[in-house]
C-alpha cells in the first residue's frame, strides 16, 4: 500500500476524533424543566482569586444576558443590600445559607450562585495572557437542588502583528504586553464567558418565559 493510502485512514480518523470532541456533551435538563424557574436571584460571587475588584466587576456582567435569556433579574445592588441586612454580608456565608431562605427574602423561583476559579493576567515573554474562569451552579427555591451547572474558562492573548521590522514588531509586542498587565481588561472576558454559558444550545440556560424560544429545549439530553 502506498504511503499516500495508509495516510487517509489516519486523516480520517483524526477529523472524525476533532469532530467528537468538539461536540459538548448535552445536559439532562430533566430536573430544570420540573423546577420550572421563571426568576433567577443572582447572589454576590464567592472569589478565590486575589483580585478584590473581580467580584463587582463580575457581577455587573450577570443580569443582562441571564435576563436576555427570558429569566426574571432581581436587581443585584438591592440583593447585596438586602442580604447585608440579614447578616449575610460575606459572599461565603450566602453560597452556605439555605437556598430556601434566599427565595423566601425575595419571591424568587432559583438562585444562581458563581465561584471565581481565575481573574488574572500572566506576563509571557512578548506577550500578556488575561484569563478569567468560572464556576456556575443554580439551585431550585423549594429544594435546595442543583438544576443546572457549568463551568467557563476563557483566556486572550493579544495576537502578534506580522510584515515590518521584526525588531519593531518584537519591542511593540513588549510595549503591547506591558500595557495589558498594568491594566487588563477582563470585562470583555467575563461577558463572553456569560454569554457562551448562557446561550450555548444543549447546555446553557433553556430559555425562559419571557423569550420566544420558551418550552422548545429538550428535557433530557440525547
Amino acid at each position: 500500500m502506498s504511503r499516500r493510502g495508509l495516510l487517509l485512514p489516519v486523516v480520517g480518523f483524526l477529523v472524525l476524533s476533532l469532530g467528537c470532541a468538539a461536540a459538548p456533551p448535552k445536559k439532562d435538563y430533566a430536573a430544570f424543566h420540573a423546577a420550572n424557574p421563571r426568576s433567577i436571584l443572582v447572589v454576590p460571587v464567592i472569589n478565590n482569586t486575589n483580585n478584590v475588584e473581580a467580584p463587582g466587576l463580575f457581577l455587573s456582567t450577570m443580569p443582562i444576558p441571564v435576563a436576555e435569556r427570558g429569566y426574571y433579574v432581581f436587581p443585584v445592588n438591592m440583593v447585596r443590600r438586602v442580604l447585608e441586612d440579614e447578616g449575610l454580608s460575606d459572599a461565603n456565608l450566602v453560597h452556605t445559607a439555605d437556598t430556601a431562605r434566599l427565595c423566601n427574602l425575595f419571591g424568587a423561583d432559583s438562585v444562581l450562585y458563581v465561584s471565581i476559579e481565575a481573574w488574572t493576567a500572566q506576563y509571557l515573554l512578548i506577550t500578556t495572557q488575561v484569563t478569567v474562569e468560572f464556576d456556575y451552579v443554580m439551585k431550585d427555591g423549594k429544594t435546595g437542588d442543583t438544576i443546572w451547572k457549568e463551568h467557563k474558562k476563557v483566556v486572550y492573548a493579544p495576537q502578534q502583528q506580522s510584515g515590518g521590522s521584526p525588531l519593531a514588531a518584537l519591542v511593540a509586542a513588549a510595549v503591547q504586553a506591558a500595557v495589558t498587565k498594568a491594566a487588563p481588561n477582563y470585562m470583555p472576558l467575563a461577558r463572553q464567558a456569560n454569554a457562551e454559558v448562557i446561550n450555548t444550545p444543549g447546555v446553557g440556560l433553556p430559555a425562559g418565559p419571557h423569550n420566544r424560544e420558551y418550552g422548545k429545549d429538550t428535557v433530557s439530553a440525547k
